[in-house]
């Protein structure tokens, strides 16, 4: 396993993952936590991150490919217990894809019939 970077004292995901920022977990593991969204876009909307700072998909995925995988099982393990396993997985790359806080993080949307579907 790679050294972890360490956490960003301005991050708010840092901050919910050290506990200083209270958040309603769905789902936790050594490297991986999973929270619900405070501005859900679905009736299942949950973030899921890992632990270490990363600041978007690419940069995890360069530097721990298989956290990026723990971070997916971790996606599929909540969308099966809360949405049947019918989701949506989404990573948003920068501030013109919508990233707005700048540790990667998966959203998982679901639990209705999803409006959008990509051609």
């Amino acid at each position: 396993m790679t050294n972890a970077p360490a956490a960003s004292a301005n991050c708010l995901f840092c901050k919910i993952v050290a506990g200083d920022v209270p958040a309603d977990v769905v789902a936790s593991s050594e490297r991986v936590l999973a929270f619900r969204d405070i501005d859900p876009k679905a009736p299942l909307h949950v973030l899921v991150v890992p632990k270490a700072h990363h600041g978007d998909v690419s940069v995890l995925a360069a530097a721990d490919p298989s956290l990026l995988a723990e971070v997916v099982a971790t996606a599929d393990e909540v969308a099966t217990e809360l949405a049947d396993g019918q989701y949506r997985l989404i990573f948003n790359s920068g501030p013109r894809a919508g990233q707005s806080v700048f540790h990667v993080h998966g959203h998982v949307v679901g639990g209705a019939r999803l409006g959008w579907t990509p051609a």
